[in-house]
């Protein structure tokens, strides 16, 4: 896969909330699942968009939170979604994530001895959002639409 091709379909992640993002069950693919309707609070059915990242061989995600902030938002209520009053802090309960930032940089040394060993290309991918940072080290990206429904049944 050509890093300029990579590019272009990263680019239309961005801007798009992240709902979700792991490695699928088989544990051999990582995904990031994006909801492609700008406004979550759209009539409608919502529709997602999923990049997966196949023969994903390294995943790192490390938080965008400053510690300051994790101290006001150490308390489980943050996470829950029903509560009737918001806690003093920040907030977990958002179940998405705002705007991934991609970046394709040049091959790293543990790309090319990805490649070099099982002879297929290897690419490294940054993204950031405003909860954290996410490098992945993969071999190819599938884009695909998914329905609300399919997601749901995938878990």
């Amino acid at each position: 896969m050509d890093a300029t091709v990579l590019e272009q379909m990263l680019d239309e992640m961005s801007g798009k909330p992240v709902v979700r993002h792991g490695y699928t069950r088989h544990l051999r693919d990582y995904e990031v699942v994006v909801r492609v309707t700008a406004d979550p609070d759209a009539q409608g059915e919502p529709t997602y968009r999923r990049y997966l990242f196949r023969h994903c061989v390294g995943a790192r995600c490390l938080t965008s939170v400053p510690a300051a902030t994790w101290k006001r938002a150490l308390d489980d209520g943050m996470t829950d979604q029903d509560a009737d009053a918001e806690p003093e802090g920040s907030a977990w309960a958002v179940a998405r994530h705002r705007s991934p930032c991609a970046e394709v940089p040049p091959p790293s040394q543990a790309a090319r001895r990805w490649s070099q060993a099982l002879g297929i290309d290897f690419h490294d991918v940054f993204l950031r959002t405003d909860v954290y940072r996410l490098n992945l080290l993969f071999s190819e990206l599938h884009v695909t639409e998914v329905a609300r429904a399919d997601l749901d049944e995938a878990r």
